[in-house]
């Protein structure tokens, strides 16, 4: 990537946080947003995910709630609950048209698009991008078994980059959440944010702190 280029992030939430998983880390979105930053001209990284709304609590609000007021266009809509063929109860909640929206929108203003997401569905994507001059890297992982990343994905895209050869940039352990503060730290800012998602919201004296 050339540091003259514009870039835009595309990122399918749940199709990332599944394959960080299935790799054993956690993303640290700040670092995230450093990465690419560092890489050429970041224009947008939006960050896309249903919610369920009925809930009292959503273990992901957190996160997208400090995505929102640090760098990240955050895109959300309501899950939709119905019954299948047998009778079971299950949940929808797919971003791939919105995410294909704001894409095909910033493309004339943009050079690469770097798309977060290993669905093949967003091959026909890729494609349009590129007929519009728009350079498309594809981010997943193909260090599994299997790959979480469909084939006629990556083979559309101008370059495909592993997640996993940056987990030691953007990447925390997910068995290290605690920190390094030793047990006897008192806990500061939204301990629960900071330790599952490597972020954290925490009064300005303590910006300078590591987690």
């Amino acid at each position: 990537m050339s540091d003259k280029e514009k870039i835009a992030l595309f990122i399918d939430g749940a199709n990332l946080y599944a394959t960080t998983r299935t790799l054993g880390f956690d993303i640290d979105y700040k670092m995230l947003l450093k990465e690419f930053q560092e890489r050429g001209n970041l224009l947008r990284a939006f960050y896309y995910t249903a919610i369920v709304e009925d809930q009292e609590y959503s273990s992901i609000r957190p996160l997208i709630d400090w995505l929102d007021y640090n760098g990240y266009r955050v895109v959300t809509k309501p899950t939709k609950e119905f019954v299948d063929s047998s009778g079971r109860r299950k949940v929808k909640g797919n971003m791939d048209i919105e995410l294909t929206i704001d894409a095909l929108e910033l493309a004339p203003y943009i050079d690469h698009v770097v798309l977060f997401s290993g669905d093949g569905d967003f091959r026909s994507l890729v494609e349009a991008l590129q007929r519009r001059g728009v350079r498309v890297t594809v981010v997943s992982t193909i260090s599994t078994q299997p790959s979480m990343v469909a084939d006629e994905l990556r083979r559309q895209a101008d370059e495909f980059l592993d997640i996993a050869s940056l987990e030691k940039r953007i990447g925390r352990d997910i068995a290290d959440r605690g920190g390094a503060r030793g047990p006897d730290a008192q806990p500061r800012g939204n301990v629960a944010l900071e330790r599952r998602y490597g972020i954290r919201q925490s009064p300005p004296t303590d910006e300078g702190a590591e987690s």
